[in-house]
């Protein structure tokens, strides 16, 4: 019970420091809904998908791109706290490094699917998306998406001492992260090794179960996209506390 405690303490800290923040919902929604409006549009006119239009298929991967930014950043937070003292209180206090990291893990994720739900409920509303039982299986993915890649924020935040390095992070592993994952174009038509490094991508599987819940296209069974992203999940969590008791 004291771990669960410990995890909700530092889970709430990250939603109090998000209520107050409240610009960040703002700034983490202005990108997707720029580029589903003039990328789903600009190229929607000169570009025509089988069975659906091309911003109905972009809508998933512009999701996938609001949980992978948003929670990138959560999880590169631990340096803001490292910089400002407050790690440095968290890990001198009686609390488990183990309880730190899923607190975090935790608020960061639903820092991320908060984001994520309210552009999902303006795709519902604008008739991108239709309502249906499958949207429960899509905030599934949502909150795998979300917790995989705040892990994966915790590991570079552990090596990385400012924040004067995460431009680099920026271009030479998020952005490709982005664009191999199919969010932006159907992988079927990509040539192989775009394809295999493709399948090597986390976000692929999520943005994948994205598509086969809300718009009923993918190139995956959902549950093949659910086993490998719930798998990659558990294991980037592990990393992450792996990591961050090395750094701390």
């Amino acid at each position: 019970m004291n771990m669960i405690g410990d995890i909700y303490a530092v889970w709430l800290r990250e939603m109090i420091r998000f209520v107050r923040a409240k610009s960040r919902v703002i700034s983490s929604l202005a990108m997707p809904f720029f580029w589903l409006v003039f990328i789903g549009i600009g190229i929607g006119s000169s570009f025509s998908l089988p069975g659906t239009s091309y911003i109905t298929f972009l809508a998933p991967g512009i999701l996938g791109m609001t949980l992978l930014f948003s929670s990138i950043f959560a999880g590169v937070s631990v340096i803001w706290d490292r910089q400002f003292g407050f790690l440095k209180e968290l890990l001198v206090a009686p609390i488990s490094r183990t309880s730190i990291v899923l607190g975090k893990v935790f608020g960061g994720a639903t820092v991320s699917m908060i984001t994520a739900m309210i552009m999902l409920v303006v795709m519902v509303f604008v008739g991108l998306i239709s309502f249906s039982v499958m949207i429960l299986v899509s905030i599934v993915f949502m909150a795998l998406i979300s917790m995989t890649f705040v892990s994966l924020g915790v590991v570079m935040a552990s090596r990385m001492k400012g924040m004067e390095g995460f431009q680099m992070i920026m271009s030479f592993l998020i952005m490709p992260i982005f664009f191999l994952s199919g969010a932006l174009f159907p992988l079927e038509n990509t040539p192989g090794w775009m394809q295999v490094a493709s399948y090597l991508d986390p976000l692929t599987y999520g943005v994948d179960g994205l598509r086969g819940a809300l718009i009923g296209h993918s190139i995956f069974p959902i549950t093949l996209d659910l086993t490998a992203l719930a798998l990659i999940t558990i294991s980037m969590i592990i990393i992450g506390k792996y990591m961050f008791d090395k750094a701390n």
